[in-house]
């Protein structure tokens, strides 16, 4: 007989001794009080392996969580970023749906770090987070840190007016949050810069190819003097 067998043979009796002692049967004292004993001691070893159980799932649950966000914004991250948009690509595809996609990054950030310092750079990577989420709205709609200073801002069903909307909430949102930046050749607080595209989403579509259009014009607003935004079609 295994150790677990033995276990459960001690457990199994304490209970049938607890169950006669409940109906009045005559039990041998000294066995009640040893089977007791164990029945107690297995008790609390089931609490331990329970507490020990619900401490791993709760530490995989946040383990899996946390795969999904930016340590340093708490916004979500690229991985989160790729994965959503796929699925969107499959679900909007279906509806002959639109999508627009915005990537945007702060203007001079190199410039900001080199002035203020590491540290500072780090805040106001995390005030820029906070000043994109509250400028969407929408359950379904994402905010993303993409790399370094480029965040990534995900709208289904949203068309070229929705999307205009939006970039021109974050470029006051920007000037009104007035973060200091004495190296910002356009102001002096953090700017931002925002390329957008206007996606009518085919299952055929590639997540890249978005990214890759709204980063062309990206390019052409910090070309055009940043500190707005550019949109361009799919």
């Amino acid at each position: 007989m295994d150790s677990f067998e033995k276990e459960q043979n001690t457990y199994n009796n304490a209970l049938k001794h607890i169950s006669n002692v409940r109906k009045g049967t005559s039990i041998d004292v000294e066995e009640f009080k040893a089977l007791t004993k164990e029945y107690g001691r297995l008790l609390r070893y089931l609490h331990r392996v329970a507490k020990f159980f619900d401490i791993a799932v709760s530490d995989s649950l946040d383990l899996a969580d946390k795969v999904h966000y930016d340590e340093l914004t708490g916004i979500y991250n690229w991985r989160f970023l790729e994965a959503t948009l796929k699925q969107n690509i499959k679900k909007l595809s279906r509806s002959d749906s639109v999508l627009s996609i915005m990537l945007l990054d702060i203007d001079f950030f190199k410039q900001y770090n080199d002035t203020y310092g590491r540290i500072a750079g780090d805040g106001c990577l995390v005030s820029v987070a906070e000043t994109l989420l509250r400028c969407v709205t929408r359950e379904n709609d994402i905010v993303a840190r993409y790399g370094g200073d480029e965040f990534v801002i995900v709208l289904p069903y949203t068309d070229e007016r929705g999307a205009h909307v939006t970039t021109i909430r974050m470029l006051e949102s920007m000037i009104e949050r007035n973060i200091p930046h004495e190296k910002d050749d356009v102001a002096d607080c953090v700017t931002v810069s925002i390329g957008v595209t206007t996606i009518k989403v085919k299952y055929t579509h590639k997540a890249a190819d978005y990214i890759k259009r709204a980063d062309e014009a990206l390019y052409m607003s910090k070309q055009n003097g940043r500190n707005r935004y550019t949109y361009l079609k799919f």
